[in-house]
């Protein structure tokens, strides 16, 4: 990361404002402005961690605010510690420090043992612009809370980025769900992120889950989930290009002469929308795309030269090649809308699973028309499976959705992810 001080802009400083935030040194605006408001908080920080209090965060302050980023502290035990009392001191529950310390027997806790506390507030930042990096940040959380979570790598993004997945339960039951395919709807990982953390707390807990029972999914179903599937173009969106980036005279003459991405990217580094670029009436979406005048890589609707020939739309096809989902999810943003359909391919099941999770969720069941009704992710899954495929429009507005939008696009979709997860062990014929 990059040394923080007074004056910068950035999504790194919204990340360090929100842990800040949930520590209680810093009091204002999750805004990604380093004013006074944060340096006044910095220098606390730095005074609490006998550090130099020069309001700069630094290697050594990064250092120190890791356990906070990470929502976990490595305690060393002392005699009579019990995990209730641990946890009365870091404000958290101990059956949380029981998830986090498997094949540690909290009745024969040994003085000098060192063990993985978590905090009492939750990892996955919901109030920040939604980086990789921040993505990468959350799943070590995660993991370090939850190491019963799977985590492992799709593929690599154009520029070598990992395309993280991870994993809850160990049913026969094999589910997908996919979000930021579009760079533009990075609103859609944290949605999953939470979804992710919130199903494992629960599931570490015993406790009810908006209404289910995270055990019984674990043990009926597997929820396989790539959050960002589109690194890199999240990144030219949120943090802008960098002069590093092999493609950057190329990408500025993509975006019409623009260095501003925030607005209109779509594509991945290279300029291709993946969601257009999977191997389901392709040629049919290349010629919708000619037909708007796109006849190369630009901020959108862009297909490829072939489909797959993206590494990202390529590890996601193998990624579900080597699996066998009986159900997928497609997140993107905007509309309140959910798709169904693929050229008549669909099975019998689709709409009325469709018509349950259009309920769940209170968006529309819909038929996708023009060029969106091609090349889709979704679209390649029921040509290739003839089984459920769905894409989730989330939420509503002008792309990008302000992170603003999060609490209520999470409250509508949490019951159909968890619908979603079981709905097909409802129709065998999935």
């Amino acid at each position: 990361m990059r040394i923080l001080r007074y004056g910068m802009r950035g999504a790194d400083v919204m990340k360090i404002q929100s842990v800040l935030k949930k520590t209680g040194f810093y009091t204002g605006a999750v805004d990604g402005i380093y004013g006074p408001v944060m340096r006044s908080a910095v220098y606390s920080f730095q005074k609490a961690f006998g550090l130099k209090p020069d309001g700069v965060i630094g290697a050594r302050t990064y250092n120190a605010l890791q356990r906070y980023i990470t929502g976990a502290d490595r305690y060393t035990v002392r005699p009579g510690d019990t995990y209730s009392g641990i946890a009365q001191r870091y404000y958290t529950k101990p059956e949380l420090i029981a998830a986090a310390n498997p094949g540690t027997d909290p009745r024969d806790l040994r003085p000098g043992q060192v063990i993985t506390v978590p905090y009492g507030y939750d990892v996955v930042d919901t109030d920040i612009d939604y980086t990789y990096d921040a993505l990468q940040a959350d799943i070590r959380g995660l993991k370090a809370r939850y190491p019963f979570i799977e985590t492992g790598s799709a593929g690599k993004s154009a520029l070598g980025r990992d395309l993280t997945w991870l994993k809850l339960g160990s049913g026969s039951n094999q589910v997908f769900y996919s979000a930021a395919i579009h760079a533009l709807e990075w609103i859609t990982a944290p949605v999953m992120m939470k979804f992710i953390e919130d199903f494992s707390k629960a599931y570490a807990a015993g406790t009810d889950f908006a209404g289910y029972d995270p055990k019984k999914i674990w043990e009926s179903s597997a929820i396989h989930i790539i959050p960002m599937a589109n690194p890199d173009g999240v990144d030219l969106v949120i943090n802008g290009l960098k002069p590093t980036n092999p493609n950057y005279y190329k990408l500025i003459r993509w975006n019409n002469g623009s260095m501003d991405f925030s607005s209109d990217w779509e594509a991945n580094n290279n300029g291709v929308d993946l969601n257009h670029n999977f191997d389901a009436a392709w040629e049919e979406s290349k010629e919708a795309a000619e037909a708007m005048g796109i006849t190369g890589p630009g901020p959108t609707r862009y297909p490829g030269p072939y489909p797959e020939s993206e590494p990202e739309s390529r590890a996601l096809a193998d990624f579900t090649r080597g699996r066998d989902f009986r159900l997928v999810l497609a997140y993107h943003t905007q509309g309140e809308v959910i798709y169904w359909t693929f050229m008549g391919l669909e099975p019998p099941e689709s709409k009325p699973i469709g018509e349950r999770l259009a309920e769940a969720s209170g968006y529309e069941l819909a038929e996708p028309s023009g060029i969106t009704a091609y090349g889709g992710y979704k679209d390649w899954f029921i040509k290739e499976f003839r089984r459920p495929g769905y894409t989730v429009e989330a939420g509503l507005g002008r792309n990008p959705l302000p992170v603003s939008q999060f609490r209520r696009i999470y409250a509508d979709n949490l019951p159909l992810l968890l619908l979603a997860s079981v709905i097909t062990l409802e129709n065998p014929g999935g």
